[in-house]
Protein backbone atom coordinates (compact mmCIF):
# COMPACT_ATOMS: atom_id res chain seq x y z
CA UNK A 1 0.00 0.00 0.00
CA UNK A 2 1.32 3.43 -0.90
CA UNK A 3 2.12 5.79 1.95
CA UNK A 4 2.68 9.54 2.12
CA UNK A 5 6.43 8.97 2.28
CA UNK A 6 8.11 10.54 -0.74
CA UNK A 7 10.20 7.38 -1.13
CA UNK A 8 7.18 5.19 -1.88
CA UNK A 9 6.99 3.58 -5.32
CA UNK A 10 3.62 3.98 -7.06
CA UNK A 11 2.41 1.29 -9.42
CA UNK A 12 2.41 1.81 -13.18
CA UNK A 13 -1.35 2.37 -12.99
CA UNK A 14 -0.81 5.19 -10.49
CA UNK A 15 1.63 6.86 -12.89
CA UNK A 16 -1.26 7.22 -15.33
CA UNK A 17 -4.14 7.98 -12.98
CA UNK A 18 -2.28 10.25 -10.54
CA UNK A 19 1.06 11.30 -12.11
CA UNK A 20 1.68 14.11 -9.60
CA UNK A 21 1.93 11.52 -6.80
CA UNK A 22 5.01 9.98 -8.42
CA UNK A 23 8.33 10.90 -6.73
CA UNK A 24 10.13 11.34 -10.04
CA UNK A 25 13.43 12.43 -8.48
CA UNK A 26 13.56 9.08 -6.64
CA UNK A 27 13.26 7.04 -9.85
CA UNK A 28 15.82 6.01 -12.44
CA UNK A 29 15.89 4.39 -15.86
CA UNK A 30 12.69 3.30 -17.64
CA UNK A 31 10.53 3.96 -14.57
CA UNK A 32 11.68 7.56 -14.44
CA UNK A 33 11.05 7.98 -18.16
CA UNK A 34 7.54 6.52 -17.85
CA UNK A 35 6.75 8.80 -14.91
CA UNK A 36 8.02 11.89 -16.77
CA UNK A 37 5.99 11.03 -19.87
CA UNK A 38 2.86 10.59 -17.72
CA UNK A 39 3.47 13.94 -16.02
CA UNK A 40 4.01 15.83 -19.25
CA UNK A 41 0.88 14.36 -20.80
CA UNK A 42 -1.04 15.41 -17.71
CA UNK A 43 0.43 18.93 -17.78
CA UNK A 44 -0.34 19.29 -21.48
CA UNK A 45 -3.98 18.31 -20.95
CA UNK A 46 -4.53 20.42 -17.83
CA UNK A 47 -2.25 23.45 -18.33
CA UNK A 48 -2.30 23.66 -22.10
CA UNK A 49 0.10 22.33 -24.72
CA UNK A 50 1.41 25.79 -25.58
CA UNK A 51 2.37 26.31 -21.93
CA UNK A 52 4.12 22.94 -21.88
CA UNK A 53 6.11 23.74 -25.02
CA UNK A 54 7.18 27.10 -23.57
CA UNK A 55 8.24 25.70 -20.19
CA UNK A 56 10.38 22.96 -21.76
CA UNK A 57 11.62 25.20 -24.57
CA UNK A 58 10.23 22.75 -27.14
CA UNK A 59 8.69 25.39 -29.42
CA UNK A 60 10.72 25.00 -32.62
CA UNK A 61 9.26 28.24 -33.97
CA UNK A 62 11.12 30.01 -31.15
CA UNK A 63 14.17 27.77 -30.80
CA UNK A 64 15.30 27.59 -34.42
CA UNK A 65 15.41 31.37 -35.11
CA UNK A 66 16.97 31.96 -31.68
CA UNK A 67 19.65 29.31 -32.20
CA UNK A 68 20.41 30.67 -35.65
CA UNK A 69 20.91 34.14 -34.16
CA UNK A 70 23.28 32.67 -31.58
CA UNK A 71 25.22 30.77 -34.23
CA UNK A 72 25.54 33.90 -36.36
CA UNK A 73 26.65 35.94 -33.33
CA UNK A 74 29.35 33.38 -32.44
CA UNK A 75 30.55 33.42 -36.05
CA UNK A 76 30.77 37.21 -36.18
CA UNK A 77 31.47 38.32 -32.61
CA UNK A 78 32.24 35.21 -30.54
CA UNK A 79 34.54 35.86 -27.61
CA UNK A 80 37.69 33.95 -26.84
CA UNK A 81 37.04 30.76 -24.82
CA UNK A 82 37.68 31.37 -21.13
CA UNK A 83 36.24 34.88 -21.00
CA UNK A 84 32.51 34.14 -20.59
CA UNK A 85 30.87 35.10 -17.30
CA UNK A 86 28.82 32.36 -15.60
CA UNK A 87 25.38 33.52 -14.41
CA UNK A 88 23.50 31.43 -11.83
CA UNK A 89 19.72 31.78 -11.82
CA UNK A 90 18.51 30.51 -8.44
CA UNK A 91 15.50 30.60 -6.11
CA UNK A 92 12.45 28.44 -5.45
CA UNK A 93 10.64 26.55 -8.19
CA UNK A 94 7.47 28.13 -9.64
CA UNK A 95 8.80 31.62 -8.94
CA UNK A 96 9.09 32.94 -12.48
CA UNK A 97 12.59 31.68 -13.18
CA UNK A 98 11.51 30.37 -16.60
CA UNK A 99 10.39 33.85 -17.61
CA UNK A 100 13.73 35.42 -16.68
CA UNK A 101 15.63 32.57 -18.35
CA UNK A 102 13.58 32.99 -21.52
CA UNK A 103 14.29 36.73 -21.56
CA UNK A 104 18.05 36.31 -21.29
CA UNK A 105 18.06 33.39 -23.74
CA UNK A 106 16.71 35.71 -26.42
CA UNK A 107 20.02 37.60 -26.40
CA UNK A 108 22.58 35.88 -28.66
CA UNK A 109 25.32 36.84 -26.19
CA UNK A 110 23.92 34.25 -23.76
CA UNK A 111 24.49 30.52 -23.82
CA UNK A 112 21.84 28.89 -21.65
CA UNK A 113 21.88 25.59 -19.77
CA UNK A 114 18.39 25.11 -18.38
CA UNK A 115 17.72 22.65 -15.58
CA UNK A 116 16.77 19.83 -17.97
CA UNK A 117 19.94 20.16 -20.07
CA UNK A 118 21.93 16.96 -19.55
CA UNK A 119 25.18 18.65 -20.52
CA UNK A 120 25.07 20.54 -17.20
CA UNK A 121 22.51 18.66 -15.08
CA UNK A 122 21.78 15.13 -13.93
CA UNK A 123 18.19 14.66 -12.74
CA UNK A 124 17.92 18.45 -12.43
CA UNK A 125 20.93 18.64 -10.10
CA UNK A 126 23.98 20.56 -11.20
CA UNK A 127 26.90 18.36 -12.23
CA UNK A 128 30.22 18.68 -10.42
CA UNK A 129 31.81 22.12 -10.34
CA UNK A 130 34.83 21.22 -12.44
CA UNK A 131 32.52 20.10 -15.23
CA UNK A 132 30.40 23.27 -14.96
CA UNK A 133 33.50 25.46 -14.94
CA UNK A 134 34.74 23.69 -18.07
CA UNK A 135 31.43 24.34 -19.86
CA UNK A 136 31.80 28.02 -19.03
CA UNK A 137 35.46 28.14 -20.07
CA UNK A 138 34.67 26.54 -23.45
CA UNK A 139 31.87 28.95 -24.31
CA UNK A 140 32.31 31.60 -26.99
CA UNK A 141 29.37 33.64 -25.67
CA UNK A 142 29.74 36.58 -23.30
CA UNK A 143 27.58 34.89 -20.66
CA UNK A 144 26.78 31.30 -19.73
CA UNK A 145 23.56 30.96 -17.76
CA UNK A 146 22.88 27.95 -15.51
CA UNK A 147 19.58 27.41 -13.66
CA UNK A 148 20.43 25.15 -10.70
CA UNK A 149 17.22 25.64 -8.65
CA UNK A 150 17.60 22.48 -6.51
CA UNK A 151 21.14 23.64 -5.69
CA UNK A 152 20.16 27.17 -4.67
CA UNK A 153 21.33 26.49 -1.12
CA UNK A 154 24.87 26.12 -2.56
CA UNK A 155 24.88 29.57 -4.17
CA UNK A 156 27.74 30.89 -2.04
CA UNK A 157 29.97 27.89 -2.79
CA UNK A 158 29.22 28.18 -6.49
CA UNK A 159 30.03 31.89 -6.51
CA UNK A 160 33.27 31.45 -4.58
CA UNK A 161 34.53 28.07 -5.78
CA UNK A 162 33.59 27.90 -9.46
CA UNK A 163 36.98 28.00 -11.14
CA UNK A 164 36.39 30.35 -14.07
CA UNK A 165 38.57 33.27 -15.19
CA UNK A 166 35.57 35.62 -15.00
CA UNK A 167 33.83 35.43 -11.60
CA UNK A 168 30.19 34.25 -11.67
CA UNK A 169 27.19 36.27 -10.64
CA UNK A 170 23.78 35.15 -9.36
CA UNK A 171 20.17 36.22 -9.84
CA UNK A 172 17.84 35.14 -7.03
CA UNK A 173 14.26 35.26 -8.34
CA UNK A 174 11.42 35.28 -5.83
CA UNK A 175 7.65 35.44 -6.13
CA UNK A 176 4.89 36.29 -3.67
CA UNK A 177 3.93 33.22 -1.66
CA UNK A 178 0.29 33.19 -2.79
CA UNK A 179 1.14 33.04 -6.48
CA UNK A 180 3.91 30.54 -5.90
CA UNK A 181 1.64 28.24 -3.88
CA UNK A 182 -1.14 28.29 -6.48
CA UNK A 183 1.34 27.49 -9.24
CA UNK A 184 3.22 24.81 -7.29
CA UNK A 185 0.11 22.90 -6.16
CA UNK A 186 -1.36 23.03 -9.67
CA UNK A 187 1.91 21.79 -11.17
CA UNK A 188 3.28 19.38 -8.57
CA UNK A 189 0.37 18.57 -6.26
CA UNK A 190 1.43 17.75 -2.70
CA UNK A 191 5.11 17.18 -3.49
CA UNK A 192 6.36 19.70 -0.91
CA UNK A 193 4.05 18.31 1.77
CA UNK A 194 5.20 14.73 1.15
CA UNK A 195 8.79 15.78 1.76
CA UNK A 196 7.83 17.39 5.07
CA UNK A 197 5.98 14.24 6.14
CA UNK A 198 8.98 12.09 5.22
CA UNK A 199 11.23 14.36 7.28
CA UNK A 200 8.96 13.91 10.31
CA UNK A 201 8.74 10.15 9.87
CA UNK A 202 12.50 9.70 9.39
CA UNK A 203 14.94 12.10 11.13
CA UNK A 204 17.69 10.93 8.77
CA UNK A 205 15.67 11.68 5.64
CA UNK A 206 17.56 13.67 2.99
CA UNK A 207 16.09 15.52 0.03
CA UNK A 208 17.18 18.50 -2.05
CA UNK A 209 14.08 20.40 -0.89
CA UNK A 210 15.65 20.39 2.58
CA UNK A 211 19.12 21.30 1.34
CA UNK A 212 20.88 23.93 3.44
CA UNK A 213 18.18 23.72 6.12
CA UNK A 214 19.37 25.83 9.06
CA UNK A 215 18.58 25.13 12.71
CA UNK A 216 16.27 28.15 12.72
CA UNK A 217 14.38 26.99 9.62
CA UNK A 218 14.18 23.46 11.00
CA UNK A 219 12.67 24.89 14.19
CA UNK A 220 10.07 26.73 12.11
CA UNK A 221 9.10 23.50 10.36
CA UNK A 222 8.91 21.68 13.70
CA UNK A 223 6.21 24.11 14.86
CA UNK A 224 3.77 22.44 12.47
CA UNK A 225 2.46 18.86 12.30
CA UNK A 226 2.67 17.78 8.63
CA UNK A 227 -0.20 15.34 9.12
CA UNK A 228 -2.48 18.33 9.75
CA UNK A 229 -1.24 20.49 6.87
CA UNK A 230 -2.73 20.97 3.41
CA UNK A 231 -0.74 20.81 0.14
CA UNK A 232 -0.92 24.62 0.09
CA UNK A 233 0.65 24.74 3.56
CA UNK A 234 3.45 22.44 2.42
CA UNK A 235 4.12 24.58 -0.65
CA UNK A 236 4.16 27.73 1.49
CA UNK A 237 6.62 26.23 3.99
CA UNK A 238 8.89 25.21 1.12
CA UNK A 239 8.72 28.82 -0.15
CA UNK A 240 9.60 29.98 3.37
CA UNK A 241 12.66 27.82 3.99
CA UNK A 242 14.07 28.33 0.50
CA UNK A 243 13.72 32.13 0.45
CA UNK A 244 15.02 32.42 4.01
CA UNK A 245 18.33 31.30 2.48
CA UNK A 246 18.72 34.78 0.99
CA UNK A 247 19.35 36.15 4.48
CA UNK A 248 20.82 33.06 6.13
CA UNK A 249 23.52 32.93 3.44
CA UNK A 250 23.96 36.71 3.38
CA UNK A 251 23.11 36.87 -0.31
CA UNK A 252 21.28 40.19 0.14
CA UNK A 253 24.58 41.81 1.16
CA UNK A 254 26.72 40.50 -1.70
CA UNK A 255 27.67 42.61 -4.71
CA UNK A 256 27.60 39.53 -6.95
CA UNK A 257 23.95 38.66 -6.20
CA UNK A 258 20.87 40.50 -7.44
CA UNK A 259 17.36 39.95 -6.08
CA UNK A 260 14.67 39.89 -8.77
CA UNK A 261 10.94 40.12 -8.01
CA UNK A 262 8.81 38.11 -10.43
CA UNK A 263 5.70 40.06 -9.44
CA UNK A 264 7.34 43.35 -10.36
CA UNK A 265 8.74 41.81 -13.53
CA UNK A 266 5.33 40.83 -14.87
CA UNK A 267 3.70 44.08 -13.72
CA UNK A 268 6.23 46.26 -15.56
CA UNK A 269 9.02 44.19 -17.15
CA UNK A 270 11.30 46.93 -18.46
CA UNK A 271 12.61 48.39 -15.14
CA UNK A 272 13.53 44.98 -13.62
CA UNK A 273 15.12 43.89 -16.90
CA UNK A 274 17.17 47.09 -17.00
CA UNK A 275 18.36 46.34 -13.44
CA UNK A 276 19.42 42.84 -14.52
CA UNK A 277 21.25 44.19 -17.56
CA UNK A 278 23.02 46.83 -15.48
CA UNK A 279 24.02 44.21 -12.91
CA UNK A 280 25.52 42.02 -15.64
CA UNK A 281 27.03 44.98 -17.55
CA UNK A 282 24.93 44.12 -20.57
CA UNK A 283 23.00 46.58 -22.77
CA UNK A 284 19.22 46.54 -22.42
CA UNK A 285 17.15 45.80 -25.51
CA UNK A 286 13.33 45.87 -25.65
CA UNK A 287 13.32 42.45 -27.36
CA UNK A 288 14.39 40.89 -24.05
CA UNK A 289 10.93 41.53 -22.57
CA UNK A 290 8.81 41.42 -25.72
CA UNK A 291 7.41 38.03 -24.64
CA UNK A 292 6.02 39.45 -21.38
CA UNK A 293 2.48 40.51 -22.25
CA UNK A 294 -0.02 42.36 -20.04
CA UNK A 295 -1.19 40.17 -17.17
CA UNK A 296 -4.00 40.41 -14.68
CA UNK A 297 -2.97 41.05 -11.07
CA UNK A 298 -2.68 37.83 -9.09
CA UNK A 299 -5.64 37.13 -6.77
CA UNK A 300 -5.01 38.30 -3.22
CA UNK A 301 -6.60 35.35 -1.45
CA UNK A 302 -4.31 33.02 0.46
CA UNK A 303 -5.05 29.90 -1.64
CA UNK A 304 -5.70 27.67 1.38
CA UNK A 305 -2.56 28.61 3.35
CA UNK A 306 -3.18 28.51 7.11
CA UNK A 307 -2.92 31.85 8.89
CA UNK A 308 0.18 31.14 11.08
CA UNK A 309 2.17 30.00 8.04
CA UNK A 310 0.90 32.88 5.92
CA UNK A 311 2.02 35.42 8.55
CA UNK A 312 5.56 34.00 8.52
CA UNK A 313 5.65 34.11 4.73
CA UNK A 314 4.30 37.65 4.52
CA UNK A 315 6.95 38.85 6.98
CA UNK A 316 9.68 37.29 4.86
CA UNK A 317 8.19 38.65 1.64
CA UNK A 318 8.22 42.17 3.12
CA UNK A 319 11.87 41.73 4.06
CA UNK A 320 12.71 40.56 0.53
CA UNK A 321 10.94 43.57 -0.95
CA UNK A 322 12.82 45.93 1.39
CA UNK A 323 16.14 44.35 0.40
CA UNK A 324 15.18 44.69 -3.25
CA UNK A 325 14.70 48.43 -2.83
Amino acid sequence: METDNVRSRPSAVRWITDPLAVPVDELTGPKRLAALVARNLYWGRTHGWANLLEEHDWNLGVRIPRDLRKWNWRRRFGVEPGTARPVLLVGAQRSGTNMVTYALAMAPEFEVFNEGDRRAFANYRLRDRDHIAELARRSRHRFVLFKPLPDSHSTVQLLEELDTPTPPRALWVYRGVRGRVRSAVAKFGDSNLRVLRSRTADPGFRHWQLGGLSHESAALLDRFDPSELTPADGAALFWLIRNRLVFELGLHERDDVLLVSYDRFVASPEPPMRRICSFLDFPFDPSLVAHVGPRRPAPAEASGISEPILELCDELNDRLDRSLR
